[in-house]
């Protein structure tokens, strides 16, 4: 099969999509792979150490496109992407499509196939695609926050770990998953005083045994989300529902009862956002202020580390790209019920059924379209 990594061009993306050693084992299995010319530049990969492990380089990306079979990214594709793909190409990427129906009526019309990293699940329910990302985001979120606390930002003027005989910052994760995990550890590990917030009993208990006495863990009434939110620095919306859009867990109200200079970072905003008022930002312009709060809920938050990201990413996504290749992807997604649940569109219909729900679309099995 031919495998094709364009450079990627959402705003400061700089990850790509296979890294040379992904790319050797490709080769190696006899697959051919083309990269797009300066793909690789934002983690550090030049052109040269593609060429010396099998790859051919393309000028552009509407070679890539017009040549390859199965296409490799990171992030969705962007609007001059959606015209070139066709209906032979299989996007293997991340889509986010509940969060963004007119990206996924676009896909439809084109007729790809599209498997999507965020909804690739494991036997045991985890989604090891996107919880290397989920790692690094959670990690990320918390240092720029911290920076975002400074006074020369607009922040309140709070260091997040205080020093003798001053607090340090109040720090309220909302979601207790991959996300939420990370930003306790490293809030925990900059001083801050640390409350988790989860739907889930069992999830806070293990929370809990793992950070001990430094760790304030309640269960996610609104009540609890409302006094937290009021009584904190720093809040970090982390809440996950594979495939479907974000809940809106806080409100407007809740927020503008937070003091001045505070921060809410909403680490949700791929699938939508959890908060009321969020709006996806980039790295270009990576906050807002509503009712004195500073927003920040960039979409891509991973990228701001991408030489950890990508090869983290790089890691999880491999053994999926082979089988893809390998394989095509009917009989890769017949054979992997992982890979099954990845598939959010197919032909032109939704093949998920968060997703169909989300963007109001028919929902048609998977399997109805495989085994035709």
């Amino acid at each position: 099969m031919i495998i094709g990594v364009p450079k990627e061009i959402k705003t400061h993306e700089h990850r790509v999509g296979m890294l040379p050693h992904s790319v050797q084992e490709l080769v190696n299995l006899g697959h051919q792979v083309i990269v797009q010319s300066t793909a690789g530049e934002g983690v550090g990969i030049s052109d040269n150490e593609y060429i010396s492990v099998g790859a051919e380089i393309a000028a552009t990306a509407d070679e890539v496109f017009l040549r390859a079979k199965l296409i490799v990214k990171v992030k969705e594709p962007q609007a001059q992407e959606c015209l070139k793909l066709k209906k032979h190409h299989i996007l293997f990427t991340f889509l986010h499509l509940a969060a963004d129906p007119i990206l996924a009526l676009e896909l439809l019309k084109t007729g790809v196939t599209g498997i999507a990293y965020e909804t690739v699940t494991d036997a045991q329910g985890r989604l090891p695609l996107l919880a290397p990302m989920s790692a690094v985001a959670g990690r990320v979120v918390v240092q720029m926050a911290a920076h975002k606390l400074e006074r020369t930002q607009g922040g309140r003027g709070v260091l997040l770990g205080g020093i003798a005989g001053v607090a340090p910052a109040n720090v309220t994760v909302i979601g207790g998953g991959v996300v939420g995990w990370h930003a306790i550890q490293v809030a925990i590990g900059m001083g801050a005083n640390v409350t988790v917030l989860d739907n889930s009993a069992a999830r806070l208990a293990d929370l809990s045994i793992q950070f001990g006495a430094s760790l304030t863990v309640e269960i996610a009434t609104p009540e609890a989300i409302e006094r937290n939110m009021v009584a904190s620095d720093v809040v970090i919306g982390a809440v996950l529902v594979p495939g479907a859009a974000a809940p809106k867990l806080v409100s407007r109200a809740m927020i503008s009862q937070m003091q001045p200079g505070t921060v809410v970072a909403d680490v949700a905003i791929d699938q939508g956002g959890c908060f009321e008022t969020s709006r996806p930002t980039n790295f270009l312009e990576p906050t807002y202020v509503l009712d004195g709060v500073i927003y920040q809920c960039i979409t891509n938050l991973p990228s701001a580390v991408p030489r950890t990201s990508a090869f983290a990413l790089n890691n999880a996504t491999l053994p999926y790209i082979i089988e893809l290749a390998e394989k095509g992807y009917r009989k890769a997604c017949l054979d992997n019920p992982s890979l099954l649940a990845g598939l959010n569109i197919c032909d032109g219909v939704v093949t998920h059924e968060f997703v169909a729900k989300a963007i109001n679309q028919e929902y048609v099995p998977a399997l109805s379209k495989l085994r035709i």
